[in-house]
């Protein structure tokens, strides 16, 4: 598992495989831990937006007959750069046990 923190929002948890396909939609690298500065917020908030936007990742994976879009897996974290955009705060991610 992989959880993401700002200040003012409550914590993002995801398996890591989900979290790290984020992470690289956001242009980042699969580096766990890491961190973007405030200022690389909303740079990275666009790009995951406009990713989860796109058709493919509107479809369903299908996993375990539960067809979730990489776009409904995503909006929590989408949240969570909006909560740090707004606020002028970092977001750091890193291992978690559950």
């Amino acid at each position: 598992m992989i959880v993401f923190k700002t200040k003012d929002h409550p914590d993002v948890k995801m398996f890591d495989q989900i979290a790290l396909h984020l992470i690289a939609l956001m242009g980042r690298s699969d580096s766990v831990p890491s961190a973007l500065a405030d200022d690389e917020v909303e740079m990275a908030f666009h790009k995951l937006r406009k990713a989860l936007s796109s058709a493919s990742a509107q479809s369903g994976d299908n996993w375990d007959d539960d067809a979730l879009s990489m776009s409904h897996r995503g909006q929590p974290l989408l949240d969570l750069l909006e909560a740090a955009m707004q606020n002028h705060e970092y977001v750091i991610w890193e291992k978690t046990l559950l």
